[in-house]
């Protein structure tokens, strides 16, 4: 029932909505009160992914890490983690990709989203930057459980199907957007789960640059990191950790990949491999 009153109040706001975002004006309501969501139903049957998978890891099959193209062209992708220890925004890095015209694809969590959403739909209204998928719990992505980096993973393929569409979701009910990419909690999946993703529309989407390492790395080190980069590459760094050395590496490397003639891209449109 609170599932329904859910999406009347989202279809009277959107109803009257431009195509410029707007924050529902009991979004802080929608968060406290509402207990669990279902995800809306994207006929897919669940028991074809009802097995045991053979493997568990980052680079499991199925998973993206880079993109095709014959320019110089890399893609920057930030995640927004959510959580007690994960929900700040690094104001600095955003101000600073603003600032020099970087465009970037956001990976965004629900728990980010639900404790920002001041910034989210800012972020989502700007064309500099690309709005992803990056789970509703930051769980990493199996059909029959595990961890990664002490981390429980979902236990179920109905808890994978939620883990993507339970996001999926609240960002489309608050842009009208659909996402298409999908990186968990970790980066963690077995390649059951990425089946999955893919029959509900989503390419799951990794790195071929560490870029700070969870946002632990030092500022010397993010900027090592993306000095290495090659033509078609994905860097994975994060947007919520302010303390973390990214904002400096970024504002240090940017200039530097800049004279080596790269040009930086979303990963919207991009044949993925």
């Amino acid at each position: 029932m609170k599932r329904i009153i859910f999406l009347m109040f989202c279809a009277v706001v959107f109803s009257s909505c431009s195509n410029e975002l707007t924050e529902p004006a009991n979004l802080m309501e929608i968060k406290t009160n509402i207990d669990y969501k279902i995800a809306p139903s994207r006929n897919v049957n669940l028991s074809n992914f009802d097995r045991t998978p053979s493997e568990w890891g980052e680079n499991v099959t199925g998973v993206k890490t880079r993109f095709q193209t014959d320019k110089k062209e890399i893609a920057l992708t930030f995640d927004a983690c959510g959580g007690e220890y994960g929900n700040g925004y690094d104001e600095k890095l955003i101000s600073f990709l603003r600032k020099e015209q970087i465009p970037a694809t956001l990976f965004i969590n629900e728990r980010w989203i639900m404790e920002n959403e001041d910034t989210f739909l800012e972020l989502a209204n700007d064309p500099l930057f690309q709005i992803e998928n990056h789970g509703s719990n930051h769980s990493p992505l199996s059909v029959n459980g595990g961890e990664a980096w002490g981390i429980p993973a979902t236990e179920s393929v109905k808890e994978v199907y939620e883990e993507i569409m339970n996001n999926h979701d609240t960002v489309k009910q608050l842009t009208e957007r659909e996402m298409t990419l999908f990186r968990s909690g970790t980066a963690y999946y077995d390649e059951v789960a990425i089946e999955l993703a893919n029959a509900l529309g989503y390419e799951v989407v990794n790195y071929t640059i560490l870029g700070d390492a969870g946002a632990t790395f030092s500022s010397e080190q993010v900027k090592r990191a993306l000095l290495s980069a090659e033509p078609g590459d994905i860097a994975l760094l994060h947007m919520n950790q302010p303390r973390s050395g990214t904002a400096e590496g970024i504002r240090q490397a940017i200039p530097l990949l800049k004279e080596q003639g790269f040009e930086f891209v979303l990963l919207e449109g991009k044949k993925l491999e």
